[in-house]
């Protein structure tokens, strides 16, 4: 089929490149280049990066609302276009263009976790799956028919780089089957359910602040829904260290206490230990590594 991939970030590169061998990829459409790094030097988004190399027009306009835009997207001819974690909203005029619509890669179970942070989200409620789900697009935000879905298993040890990955993989698989049956005409579009919407709300900065003070389950999937970015961190004197994966240790005390030299801390009801951390301006390291240049002795108190 000719599609046109609508897509910005890494997650939607495992789309496009599944895509590629089996499609005529006619256009990409992607956020516009931003700055970045410590030069603030204007970079591509990575799936402007990948469509580049594979030799595909790439076009990164701030919005699709204007006539000029949407009949450039019209004249593409698509039969389909395929959306993933693209950051633009759809206007009525695009979602209608192509013969078979929009779909969209979404990284949840529809209807849970509508929204811009599901995999975070799924992690820190302490779900036990997640998923992708593709979708028909419409007006509302991740609210149209479902054509598929796959779970993925969710458990402490897992962090949102951990789930982005196997969403991505898995994503970029499902799409491929969801292609091949709308193209056969095979394949029927179930409406959301009303019960079990959630919404998955942006992560704001002052959320990266780790509260001892809940029980330590909570903890570890708050720490392990926001690694590697932005980043769960506790503060020591002037100095804050993040937290980026962690496991549930015995040991109780007053919140945010270190309990002893591997740097297990205090939390409601039980504690945490850290496994991998990083300083500011330095790379992840492993905790017992932190340990050895940086004090951080039992009965310290971090908040």
């Amino acid at each position: 089929m000719r599609i046109v991939f609508m897509g910005t970030p890494d997650f939607a590169v495992a789309a496009l490149e599944r895509i590629l061998p089996k499609h005529d990829v006619v256009a990409v459409y992607s956020q516009p280049p931003r700055p970045a790094g410590r030069g603030q030097q204007e970079r591509p988004t990575p799936v402007a990066t990948r469509a580049v190399a594979a030799g595909i027009p790439v076009f990164t306009p701030v919005s699709l609302k204007s006539p000029e835009v949407q009949a450039e997207f019209a004249a593409h001819g698509a039969e389909i276009a395929v959306v993933a974690a693209y950051g633009l909203i759809l206007p009525r005029a695009v979602l209608d263009t192509p013969r078979l619509g929009c779909i969209n890669i979404h990284a949840s179970l529809l209807p849970r976790w509508r929204g811009a942070a599901p995999i975070q989200r799924a992690i820190m409620a302490g779900d036990s799956e997640s998923g992708v789900t593709i979708m028909q697009m419409e007006a509302g935000l991740d609210t149209g028919p479902m054509l598929i879905k796959q779970a993925v298993p969710v458990t402490d040890a897992t962090t949102a780089s951990d789930l982005h990955d196997a969403l991505a993989a898995a994503g970029g698989e499902l799409v491929l089957t969801a292609l091949d049956g709308l193209a056969a005409g095979t394949l029927t579009a179930t409406v959301q359910p009303s019960d079990g919407v959630t919404h998955a709300a942006k992560i704001a900065k002052d959320e990266a602040h780790i509260d001892f003070a809940q029980p330590a389950p909570k903890v570890l999937r708050h720490i392990h829904g926001l690694s590697s970015s932005p980043g769960a961190w506790f503060a020591h004197g002037a100095e804050r260290i993040r937290i980026l994966r962690c496991q549930l240790a015995d040991g109780h005390g007053a919140p945010g206490t270190v309990l002893d030299g591997q740097l297990t801390i205090a939390c409601q009801g039980g504690a945490i230990r850290p496994i991998l951390v990083q300083r500011a301006g330095k790379g992840p390291m492993a905790a017992d590594a932190l340990l050895r240049g940086y004090a951080l002795p039992a009965g310290t108190v971090v908040t």
